[in-house]
């Protein structure tokens, strides 16, 4: 294969990519490549869908307002994603949006908003989280796309938790455990949770804290706020990842 151009644009189609394919562009693809990029007819692109790979493609000869890109080469084979959940009590609007890129840059596997006693986002958009998962894949190099699961009550996820995927509580009112503990926990299933801005109501908290294997996490001496808290406990989770 060819060696890797990280500077090339990148584009998500939904199309099937394939030696020989053609894809012709909707709307909204077509203007970006034309008119926002201004990628010139056989000037090349990168394209991924999160099932074929990546795949160098060439702008075809077309008609003035249609954008026809031929898939010449794959660049890089599919690659799968951690069976990591990363659940979240749902912000809103601008953080919401910087939680969901910066946990797609981070290795999640899937987003699961969880309404919780003290959440303060009552709506969640999972159209605009899935428009924001495209554009974190996009930018940062990533073939598999992180699934967005539907908004659920926490009493429903908890209890619909799988028994062997092992639980991170980041639980800003404990000392918690030191990072080191993750090391012997990241070898399968695995579901870290960061509660709403609020906390979790002493409810909650004893739920998680009644779930057998339930590891709880300290991510420092003061009090984050949500979307910082997802950044800082989904580092120490893929840094754990690498050293098992």
């Amino acid at each position: 294969m060819e060696p890797y151009d990280f500077r090339a644009q990148r584009l998500f189609v939904p199309d099937d990519l394939g030696a020989g394919a053609e894809l012709s562009l909707d709307r909204d693809r077509a203007h970006y490549v034309a008119d926002v990029i201004r990628l010139p007819v056989g000037g090349a692109i990168h394209l991924f869908n999160g099932r074929d790979g990546e795949w160098r493609a060439l702008r075809q000869p077309a008609g003035r307002r249609d954008v026809v890109l031929a898939c010449e080469a794959q660049l890089r084979p599919q690659a799968g994603l951690a069976d990591l959940d990363y659940v979240f009590a749902p912000l809103k609007h601008a953080r919401l949006d910087y939680m969901v890129q910066k946990a797609v840059e981070m290795g999640a596997g899937r987003l699961v908003p969880v309404i919780t006693r003290h959440t303060q986002a009552s709506r969640v958009n999972t159209e605009r989280m899935r428009a924001n998962v495209i554009e974190a894949a996009e930018q940062c190099g990533i073939l598999a796309l992180p699934e967005v699961a539907e908004p659920l009550a926490f009493e429903r996820w908890l209890a619909a938790l799988e028994p062997e995927r092992r639980l991170v509580f980041c639980d800003e009112a404990a000392a918690g455990e030191p990072p080191a503990v993750l090391s012997a926990a990241v070898r399968g299933p695995l579901a870290v949770l960061i509660g709403p801005e609020g906390g979790f109501a002493d409810t909650e908290r004893r739920a998680l804290l009644a779930r057998p294997g339930t590891i709880v996490l300290a991510l420092g001496p003061r009090i984050l706020r949500a979307d910082t808290a997802a950044v800082a406990a989904l580092a120490l989770i893929e840094a754990a990842r690498q050293r098992a």
